[in-house]
């Protein structure tokens, strides 16, 4: 015969949700204009700034002038990043 623990609880069996319950007209309408919105926003602000991939070969470049040594990837990030900002600022 199997040993039961009876100091042990009964588990029950419980759904949790994710946050609150939205209806099918709010999760695609307002959502989605508010997403839109952000994105316009963003466009004119992004024209300045770099892409990750665009920072990170300008930043593996000035490493690669360096003579490869460690420990300044974060330096040459953040100058990689300004150099590009800065070309485009002067386009």
């Amino acid at each position: 015969m199997p040993r039961t623990n009876s100091s042990q609880p009964p588990t029950t069996n419980r759904t949790r949700g994710r946050g609150p319950s939205r209806s099918t007209t709010e999760s695609t309408g307002s959502l989605q204009s508010g997403a839109v919105d952000a994105a316009a926003d963003m466009s004119s602000s992004n024209a300045l700034n770099p892409t990750y991939d665009e920072i990170a070969e300008v930043a593996y470049q000035r490493y690669l002038q360096r003579g490869g040594a460690d420990g300044r990837d974060f330096d040459d990030w953040l100058e990689a990043e300004r150099e590009l900002k800065a070309r485009r600022r002067a386009s």
